[in-house]
């Protein structure tokens, strides 16, 4: 009897033994080494699932390049002009001078609103508070592009070499000053240049921009009801302009004015009723651009 208890208790106690065996602390350790080796490779897979292919890259590249190259430039007649066949060639160009000055930012806004482009051409005049500056950066923050306009808005035939090149490229200076960065298009108070103030645009990187037509600055025509009409019709019968100047590419002056802003909507909306596109003008070929 006593032989059988000792073995009972003998085989207890092995049983006891082994179930508390202690783990080998080599193979915890590869355990480890394997999970984390599982986990680094599934972090591989992720990463390489999320990054698109070589291929793909490259065509993002090319698709944000081709975003960014110009379709038209400006012809000798001031009209917009598509750079190859095929490209849309029922558009306009919307200029605004004189910003920004009282109804700039509101007519911004009112093309903002319209998904419409424009250059607002500037004048260093308006540009000397603190207000005035704000404003600058917020038309710019926009995304519309802002074209230079001289300083003071002189007669630059009148006025000697000296100062004409002053009131070119100090007006450049200022808005790189406001907004880091400097005009690309030029147009002159009245469209009047000399070849001196052409030469300098064109030392500065600028390209030359007068216009097809505006009426805005008629007296007939400071009036909302009627500007809205010979804008969108292209005629001024009451300035003797009794046939339609409104065709392909044409390049619309327009001003910083209460009949303008007023009347600024309706102009877009009848354009684009008559068929025509608003031009986006940073599709328009600058002389950095240039072949």
């Amino acid at each position: 009897m006593k032989r059988i208890v000792f073995l009972l208790i003998f085989a207890l106690a092995l049983s006891a033994c082994s179930g508390n065996e202690a783990e080998d602390p080599d193979d915890s350790m590869n355990e480890d080494m394997n999970q984390q080796t599982e986990e680094v490779e599934r972090e591989d897979e992720r990463k390489e699932e999320d990054e698109p292919a070589e291929d793909e890259e490259t065509e993002v590249e090319a698709d944000a390049e081709a975003v960014n190259d110009p379709a038209y430039y400006i012809a000798e007649d001031a009209s917009v002009a598509p750079l190859e066949e095929g490209t849309e060639e029922n558009v306009v160009l919307l200029t605004i001078d004189d910003a920004p000055a009282e109804y700039t930012l509101e007519m911004a806004e009112t093309l903002q609103r319209l998904d419409a482009g424009a250059i607002f051409f500037v004048n260093g005049h308006f540009l000397d508070t603190p207000e005035e500056e704000e404003a600058l950066k917020q038309l710019h923050e926009m995304g519309f592009l802002i074209g230079n306009h001289t300083y003071n808005h002189p007669l630059i035939p009148d006025i000697p070499e000296e100062e004409q090149r002053e009131e070119i490229v100090s007006l450049s200076d200022r808005v790189e000053e406001i907004i880091g960065e400097r005009p690309k298009f030029f147009r002159a108070p009245n469209g009047m240049n000399t070849d001196y103030s052409e030469q300098v645009a064109f030392d500065e990187g600028m390209v030359l921009m007068n216009w097809t037509y505006g009426y805005d600055y008629f007296e007939p025509y400071m009036d909302a009801d009627k500007l809205a009409e010979a804008m969108i019709t292209g005629e001024g019968s009451e300035v003797d302009v009794d046939y339609s100047l409104l065709k392909p590419g044409a390049n619309l002056l327009m001003h910083d004015r209460e009949w303008t802003n007023a009347a600024l909507e309706r102009i877009v909306n009848g354009l684009r009723d008559n068929g025509y596109d608003i031009v986006d003008p940073t599709l328009i070929q600058t002389l950095d651009k240039a072949n």
